[in-house]
């Protein structure tokens, strides 16, 4: 069986799971404190970070780079489109997820709120905590653009991009970080997505010290 390392609100780590179980790969989840460099994990993952795969002999760090292994070598169902252009406009969304969503809010409220006391580094930054919820807004606006324009974020399938964006989204919707009556739009498509089987390991996560709100697991939030 594969093994994952991970933590429970990465959201690295839950594209990751999201593309494992969308393909049904079994997986057993391995919770790594990967801030403590523990020796171990350090030989798995010299750079310190999750989410790090092991399956078929094989230890794989990275999130992209996993995601991309695993459509080249577990192809079914297809996560990413057949065409060139079609394959870019994924890579650019999973880029604009992982990147400049994770840098302007992912990393402003969550790692703030939840990473930094789990972490025992002090108290969130209330000014980045600002920063990210005014930078949501914007986030929200945009995919809700593509998602009057395309029936997913990258066109008419689902995608890995759409597993990126909603990656960051539970996670943040784990502390209610998330303004849904925003954009109806996007409510809409992240109900779609949260109803898939993938999901429900995700949907089933508690962080101890940290409970979820009661709308987090209901489909019909």
């Amino acid at each position: 069986m594969a093994k994952l390392y991970h933590v429970p609100l990465s959201p690295f780590c839950r594209k990751v799971r999201l593309s494992l179980a969308e393909k049904r790969i079994e997986c057993e989840l391995i919770e790594e404190r990967y801030w403590e460099r523990d020796p171990d994990f350090l030989r798995r993952n010299p750079a310190a970070k999750v989410p790090v795969l092991r399956i078929d002999g094989r230890v794989m760090p990275e999130s992209a780079a996993i995601c991309e292994w695993l459509e080249e070598v577990y192809p079914d169902p297809p996560l990413l489109p057949t065409t060139a252009d079609d394959r870019y406009e994924v890579r650019r969304l999973v880029s604009w997820f992982d990147d400049k969503f994770h840098a302007e809010v992912t990393s402003k409220l969550l790692y703030e709120r939840v990473n930094k006391k789990v972490m025992k580094q002090g108290y969130p930054d209330s000014t980045n905590v600002k920063a990210g919820a005014a930078a949501i807004k914007f986030h929200l606006d945009y995919m809700a653009w593509l998602l009057e324009r395309r029936r997913w974020l990258a066109g008419d399938r689902m995608t890995l991009a759409d597993f990126a964006a909603a990656a960051h989204l539970s996670s943040l919707d784990y502390i209610s970080d998330v303004d849904w009556n925003r954009s109806e739009t996007v409510k809409d498509w992240y109900a779609k997505i949260k109803s898939r089987p993938a999901f429900r390991g995700i949907l089933a996560d508690q962080v101890p010290g940290f409970p979820p709100p009661s709308h987090y697991a209901d489909l019909d939030f």
